[in-house]
């Protein structure tokens, strides 16, 4: 299994981001994965710059490591056609090592432009279009299409790479990891459940299995784990609900009861390199191909440090 690096938007400045992506090349991880929000999940995590921007950027400062967006919405919020152009410059200022990483969203971010926030059933069928619209017009050449959620005429987009990027769709269930195997070219997950890989492959998934999963660093365990809980006690939002509230302040509600145990046991925390490891062993045991390691907090330099010299030379 490889080992890429996760860029968190709802925490990192556009700068820090661009440096961090840099950073990751030269230690030496396999890719890179960038968030795509337009709100962060909470406001103590504090940012959310737009994607495309600092994916421009990161094309500039990195020569070699493959790059994607962990995952992008093309439904609501930004229409498909203009998502097709977006992916499609980027591909061609990252010629073969940009993916599309794409997803159903979340009402969080989706919301904002006074669009319903339709049913799952729905969200996903206005996916498998949004895909449709994003390899029509990378086929070249003038296009329409008339569909049931969307219509795009006489629209051509004139800067294309060489080949398309290929398109990888999050899934967190059986519904959507069906469609995923069925419209996507890999599949992208988030915790490490074998079910789902599994159900990816019997559907007829032929392309990598892609995990984001996030760590806390840090040389004093018990501030990792405070750190850990202060940013991102909302990964003990679970179920259906982190799809349906549309404010990190409605978030920042939803998590008030979750302790720091139950975010240690999720997030592995503090110095000790076995650890690290262990949660990596169980993406590598469920299947996955590549895992996208976030570190949460300001001290990225340090994770990159510790990785260096104790997780990549071991994996």
């Amino acid at each position: 299994m490889e080992i890429g690096y996760s860029l968190s938007s709802e925490e990192m400045a556009p700068d820090a981001i661009v440096r961090n992506a840099r950073r990751a090349e030269e230690t030496g991880f396999a890719g890179i994965s960038v968030s795509d929000h337009f709100h962060p999940w909470t406001d103590r995590q504090g940012q959310s710059p737009f994607v495309w921007s600092v994916l421009g950027a990161i094309a500039v400062v990195t020569d070699h490591i493959n790059v994607g967006t962990g995952v992008t919405c093309p439904t609501v919020r930004t229409h498909p056609a203009v998502v097709a152009q977006a992916a499609a410059t980027t591909a061609a200022m990252m010629p073969g090592r940009f993916f599309l990483g794409v997803g159903s969203g979340e009402a969080l971010n989706e919301h904002v432009v006074g669009s319903r926030w339709p049913e799952i059933d729905v969200r996903l069928e206005m996916l498998e279009e949004a895909v449709e619209v994003l390899r029509l017009l990378w086929q070249g050449g003038t296009r329409s299409h008339h569909g049931r959620h969307y219509t795009v005429e006489n629209a051509r987009i004139y800067t294309l790479p060489a080949e398309p990027p290929p398109i990888i769709m999050s899934g967190f269930g059986p519904k959507a990891t069906t469609v995923a195997a069925r419209i996507a070219d890999g599949y992208f997950g988030t915790a490490p459940e074998p079910d789902l890989v599994d159900h990816y492959r019997e559907a007829g998934g032929r392309g990598p299995a892609l995990a984001l999963m996030k760590v806390c660093w840090g040389e004093d365990e018990e501030a990792a784990r405070n750190l850990a809980h202060e940013l991102w006690h909302t990964i003990g939002v679970g179920g259906e609900l982190s799809q349906e509230l549309p404010t990190p302040a409605h978030f920042e509600q939803a998590a008030d009861r979750v302790t720091i145990d139950e975010v240690a046991d999720t997030i592995s925390c503090g110095p000790d390199p076995e650890q690290h490891l262990t949660s990596i062993r169980k993406y590598a045991d469920a299947g996955y191909d590549r895992l996208f390691i976030q570190q949460i907090g300001a001290d990225q330099e340090g994770f990159f440090r510790f990785y260096a010299e104790e997780i990549l030379p071991k994996v």
